[in-house]
């Protein structure tokens, strides 16, 4: 972390925190109130009708009725456990040198945070802003927020693509047993080496790029100035790789926690099979979820449709026997890990809100009992 986050002590008497800084909001009106309602019945017509019409399973909810009790009360307990693993993730990553939030307040955040990318696609833009926000209302500097954030999602993200990266090549060498289907294997496993090939050459870059181009500013006036504000995104990413490798190296938590994060909810998603049948084989399991998670990219709320589509299509292409059962089991998963998190998430973002309110209150009643303090505008005046 930055020499900055190391020297905060107290993340409540931070002159720098702006309280007047406000939380990432969705402006609610009568139209949008509407337009939401209507876009979550349109949702359950697609999933409960459109849906099982399309791919040929008018008896697929049918199926719902005969899942097995003791499996859902599995996914349901995975689905915790993956969820206390995010929160080991952001204790580890953003918790540390002199950085103090209670195993509560962390809590609140990241499901706030959870809650946040739900509503929001583009690979959680929405949560990364909440989070953001309230580690800047909790005092980290701007800059510390920056490379943390990166660290963290480098961290989340480099365990999404160890597992496609091995789990591809396994599948379409044999080492692993399911399909050897190149599309849905091999090319997948290649995109993720080329991503940590990236990320590799972009920990290169110096971390203090912006300062190294005081001097290319100062003699090319608006231009050199431009270039020296965009030199700060690439040096934030390599401070945010650097701290994530070095997280990895000291055997921190963190890695733990974003094992556990991803390996607990793929674990939902394998209950979800069992509950209705049987589940295809782990590595196929790992490949298809990891594969029908990047229609999270596609600018839907929340990826509403597009990761229950993806993940369908991911395992019907793996050669799963059974439709019927693919998709109860996609929808039963996403209802886990999707759908019902939300619930918490939305009371831990007005749990959060109040936190936030407590910290300021404590800030301005810490600064005000230093300024009321006698002599102290008078040693300043002094050595002045």
């Amino acid at each position: 972390m930055t020499t900055d986050a190391r020297a905060l002590q107290d993340h409540h008497d931070v002159d720098e925190v702006d309280d007047e800084e406000q939380i990432p909001l969705i402006k609610v009106t009568r139209r949008t109130l509407v337009l939401g309602v209507l876009f979550i019945v349109l949702c359950i017509v697609f999933l409960a009708v459109v849906l099982p019409q399309l791919a040929g399973l008018g008896d697929t909810w049918q199926k719902v009725k005969d899942g097995d009790p003791l499996w859902l009360i599995v996914a349901l307990v995975f689905t915790l456990l993956s969820f206390a693993g995010y929160v080991v993730l952001f204790q580890g990553v953003y918790v540390r040198d002199g950085f103090r939030l209670t195993a509560r307040e962390s809590y609140e955040i990241t499901m706030a945070g959870l809650a946040a990318t739900r509503v929001f696609a583009a690979g959680g833009a929405g949560g990364i802003a909440l989070t953001a926000w309230a580690l800047r209302r909790a005092g980290m500097p701007k800059r510390a927020v920056a490379d943390q954030t990166l660290a963290f999602l480098v961290l989340t993200y480099g365990v999404y693509m160890a597992a496609v990266v091995l789990g591809g090549f396994g599948l379409y060498f044999g080492v692993l047993p399911g399909s050897d289907d190149w599309a849905i294997t091999l090319l997948p496993a290649i995109i993720g080496l080329v991503a940590f090939g990236i990320a590799l050459l972009a920990s290169l870059t110096p971390t203090d790029l912006q300062r190294r181009l005081d001097g290319y500013a100062r003699r090319h006036g608006r231009v050199g100035r431009l270039a020296q504000k965009a030199a700060n995104l690439p040096a934030a990413i390599s401070a945010g790789i650097r701290i994530s490798v070095a997280l990895v190296r000291s055997g921190d938590l963190a890695l733990v926690g974003s094992i556990a994060y991803w390996g607990f909810n793929i674990a939902v998603l394998w209950a979800s099979f069992k509950a209705f049948g049987e589940a295809p084989p782990w590595a196929v399991v790992v490949m298809g979820y990891f594969v029908g998670m990047l229609a999270n990219l596609l600018p839907l709320p929340g990826g509403v449709g597009g990761v229950d589509g993806g993940m369908i299509g991911a395992f019907v292409a793996f050669g799963g026997e059974s439709k019927d059962s693919i998709v109860v089991a996609v929808l039963t998963y996403r209802l886990f890990a999707f759908y019902l998190p939300t619930i918490p998430g939305a009371i831990a973002y007005f749990q959060l809100r109040r936190t936030v309110a407590r910290w300021t209150e404590e800030r301005r009643a810490a600064r005000a009992a230093r300024n009321a303090r006698p002599g102290v505008g008078t040693i300043q005046s002094e050595a002045t």
